[in-house]
């Protein structure tokens, strides 16, 4: 579990500054900013020396703009999103937003020497939603297969799901998501979610 949550950090990391250029091609996007985002993990002092308040002040000027956190809690959620109101909905895409900015600041502290190598890409003109095929080359390691899936929206890319080795982030917490349903309701997933933000805040601080 380890191993994934730094994988899923490191794809967090290849797209934290997804730019709001419609014109430019996804794959495109996808690679100009991993290359520019992972240059500044390589090189930050604070960021090397395991500064959480630095990722997190990364992520929330580069990141939370750009990934669509609400179709992504509602993908996670499954068919208990349908059960919950508008606010709890929106209650749950913020805790959810807030619980994987922390679990990948966290885990970029481990960050080192990966690099994103984007596959050949091909889309249609009218092509609305794609999917983005990489791998992340690891010293030492096998490659591993890292997926974004992204949609256009308003002439807007952005992300809505990474799938790393196969799992997908969002699919990932829906069975967990499932059975905090079960045993408390929309309100008692919401619970657990603001208490798994406070516990990893509270580990997070430096």
């Amino acid at each position: 579990m380890n191993a994934m949550k730094k994988l899923l950090a490191f794809a967090a990391a290849a797209c934290f500054a997804l730019p709001a250029l419609a014109q430019q091609a996804p794959n495109e996007m996808v690679q100009q900013v991993s290359d520019e985002v992972l240059d500044i993990l390589r090189k930050d002092p604070d960021i090397k020396n395991g500064s959480t308040a630095k990722l997190l002040e990364l992520v929330d000027q580069k990141v939370l703009p750009h990934f669509n956190f609400t179709r992504m809690t509602a993908l996670a959620v499954g068919k208990d999103w349908r059960k919950a109101s508008p606010a709890q909905q929106q209650q749950l895409a913020e805790q959810f937003k807030t619980l994987l900015v922390r679990t990948y600041a966290n885990a970029l502290t481990s960050y080192r020497d990966q690099k994103l190598v984007i596959r050949p890409f091909r889309m249609k003109p009218e092509e609305t939603d794609v999917l983005i095929r990489t791998e992340i080359q690891q010293p030492g390691n096998k490659p591993v297969a890292l997926d974004y899936s992204l949609e256009q929206r308003d002439g807007v890319w952005k992300v809505y799901d990474v799938t790393v080795a196969g799992i997908s982030l969002v699919t990932n917490y829906r069975d967990q998501f499932a059975q905090e349903v079960r045993n408390g309701g929309i309100d008692g997933l919401i619970a657990s979610l603001v208490a798994k933000n406070r516990s990893l805040e509270a580990g997070g601080k430096k």
